[in-house]
């Protein structure tokens, strides 16, 4: 299977495409470079106000297992349905999950209830998408990066989600657990 390496350029080149639809005008980046200001930013520049989440996960598997699950719809089709959004009737039948395995590409899960674009797709290591759930306003989408890294027979699945609306934070921090980490343990069995 060929690796989707991401250069700088076409990484810059994805996230410029994706930015009209997350509400920011398109902007030129070629080559810029951006200097480091001569005095720090003024306190009220930086926001610390935010929410994030950052979990770390083991599984019983090949970190080339793990990203197969991830990014492979037929697997994580499967995920899903050991979920328990589906157990909790929350997913729709019949729409079963789409996960493009291109720099840029849609995904679909959890009967269209999560959705987004895949930024950055390093074969057995990392995914980055842009990440949004079906109850936030429109075009308003979050980064969830997952990082692998084998552990002897293991991988250790390290998880950092930031940019979703602010009193999301428990309910998806909960909602990674059930509805991702135990499922996939499952699946990896």
């Amino acid at each position: 299977m060929e690796s989707n390496v991401l250069t700088r350029r076409t990484f810059t080149l994805g996230l410029a495409s994706l930015l009209p639809a997350i509400g920011i005008a398109r902007t030129t980046f070629a080559s810029v470079v951006i200097p480091r200001p001569a005095k720090p930013a003024a306190a009220d520049e930086i926001t610390h106000t935010n929410e994030a989440i950052h979990q770390e996960v083991i599984f019983k598997a090949s970190s080339k297992r793990v990203y197969e699950a991830l990014t492979d719809a037929n697997q994580f089709e499967k995920v899903v349905q050991l979920s328990s959004a589906v157990k909790s009737g929350m997913v729709p039948p019949g729409k079963p999950a789409e996960i493009s395995r291109e720099l840029g590409g849609p995904f679909s899960l959890f009967g269209g209830y999560i959705s987004g674009r895949q930024l950055v797709l390093a074969a057995d290591t990392l995914i980055v998408q842009a990440w949004r759930a079906g109850s936030w306003a429109p075009n308003y989408y979050s980064i969830a990066k997952f990082a692998l890294t084998d552990q002897d027979a293991n991988t250790k699945l390290i998880f950092d989600h930031a940019g979703f609306p602010n009193d999301q934070a428990q309910h998806l921090s909960e909602g990674w657990h059930i509805n991702y980490w135990e499922p996939l343990a499952k699946f990896l069995g």
